[in-house]
This record gives C-alpha cells, sequence and structure tokens, in this order.
C-alpha cells in the first residue's frame, strides 16, 4: 500500500481527494500529520503552485505527496481571481471573496459571466519525479449565492446542464462534476494498472 502525503490545509479539498482516491487504496496522511507549512504560492500558473507545493512536503517527508492548486477563472474579469482564488482582493474567508467577486462583477450581463473551474493535482515523490493532472469545468457566475454546500465559489457557480451551482449538489454529484473531480478521473486512469512509466 503507496503512503501519499496530501499536501492541504484546506479541509474541503483533503475530503474531496480522499474521496476521489478511494479506488487507488493508497494510505492518505494528512498535512498535519508533519507539523509541515506549505511555501507560500509564488508560481504563475496552477500548475506551476501544485507542482511546487508536492515537491516541497515529498522532500520534507520523504513520502509521495499530492498537492492541488484550484482556482476560478472569469472571463469578463480578463482572468480573475485565477491563482489568486483563494486570497482574491486580499479577503480572508470564503463570504467575503464571493461578496468581493460579485461587486467586480456588478453590471455584467447573464451572457457575459462566463468561467471555469481549474485544478492541477501534482503528485511528486522524494527522488524529484513529478506527475501532474488537469481538470476544468465550465459555467457561469450568478447575480447571488445559491445552495448551502461546497466551498469557496461554489455557491456561485452555475452549471446551466444541471441547473445547480456547487453548493447545490450533494457531495456525489459534485465528485462527478467538478474540477476536482475530472482531475481525479485523469490520475486514476494513469493508475489504473499501477504507477504510470516513467517519462524520460
Amino acid at each position: 500500500m503507496m503512503q501519499v502525503v496530501i499536501a492541504t490545509s484546506n479541509p474541503g479539498k483533503y475530503r474531496e481527494l480522499a474521496r476521489g482516491l478511494e479506488p487507488l487504496g493508497w494510505k492518505l496522511l494528512p498535512l498535519t500529520n508533519f507539523g509541515i507549512e506549505l511555501l507560500e504560492e509564488t508560481g504563475t500558473t496552477f500548475e506551476d503552485n501544485a507542482l511546487m507545493k508536492a515537491a516541497t512536503v515529498a522532500q520534507k517527508t520523504r513520502l509521495p505527496a499530492l498537492a492541488d492548486d484550484s482556482g476560478l477563472v472569469v472571463d469578463a474579469l480578463g482572468g480573475e481571481p485565477g491563482i489568486y482564488s483563494a486570497r482574491y482582493g486580499g479577503r480572508t474567508n470564503d463570504r467575503d471573496r464571493n461578496v468581493y467577486l460579485l461587486e467586480r462583477l456588478r453590471g455584467v450581463p447573464p451572457e457575459r459571466r462566463s468561467a471555469r473551474f481549474v485544478t492541477v493535482l501534482a503528485l511528486a515523490y522524494p527522488d524529484g519525479y513529478l506527475e501532474s493532472y488537469r481538470g476544468e469545468v465550465e459555467g457561469v457566475i450568478l447575480e447571488a449565492p445559491r445552495g448551502t454546500g461546497g466551498f469557496g465559489y461554489d455557491p456561485l457557480f452555475y452549471l446551466p446542464e444541471l441547473g445547480k451551482t456547487f453548493a447545490e449538489m450533494t457531495p456525489e454529484e459534485k465528485a462527478r462534476h467538478s474540477h476536482r473531480a475530472r482531475a481525479l478521473e485523469q490520475l486514476l486512469a494513469a493508475w489504473k494498472h499501477g504507477p504510470p512509466a516513467r517519462e524520460m
């Protein structure tokens, strides 16, 4: 059984990753077991940040580490908040970040409120080898929050084909339709027959 450190301090992300990784039978270890603080995210892309977090934790724990960098990309805002989603506008909690996003989009009509959630999963090994998997899902930013589930921008992110925000979905629905679910699908496919062959 492979032991993997989940390199996140976000309990919502940890739950979603743990659920998605169940088919692999890995023994998942929370970051809190090791007393490690994640580095400040200084990368310019989701890939940069995910790989940096995973590599740092793998080096410090001498165990494989899986990190996730996710964010919301809003077309009318030129891609904001993007890699700054977790600290958008200097706001320190989900509710305030949602309010700030709505302020930034005030007056933008529904047809111009297209957006996508992006997740990059990075799996790093103590020897420095890295794997990465990307998932995206397209949606629309509503003018007011709906639903009480999920976390982050979930109450504002609406999927027209389902007629629901992420915050209105059950955990099972979100596990099928989210950006994180799509990145996990790629990882599971790569690991279907055991560890994927390493690229030289």
